[in-house]
């Protein structure tokens, strides 16, 4: 069985207890005291500025069979 942090018995607790999160004091993290070292600038809650775009699945949609050509129009 592999280890899925955050599915296991600790929950959460496995995470934070990483140690690639040693140096994180989550009390302070609780309590939104920790001043990001990066913080993207926001012009809205919707805006997505600083995400990369990418086609979405409609992009990607083959066109409709016409009736005439639907193979399993008889089944």
């Amino acid at each position: 069985m592999s280890k899925r942090y955050g599915n296991l018995k600790n929950a959460s607790s496995d995470v934070k207890q990483h140690r690639f999160f040693d140096e994180i004091n989550w009390n302070l993290m609780f309590q939104k005291a920790i001043v990001p070292p990066y913080k993207p600038s926001v012009k809205n809650e919707s805006d997505t500025e600083n995400f990369h775009h990418y086609s979405s699945s409609d992009d990607y949609l083959v066109p409709p069979i016409k009736e005439k050509d639907d193979p399993f129009l008889s089944w």
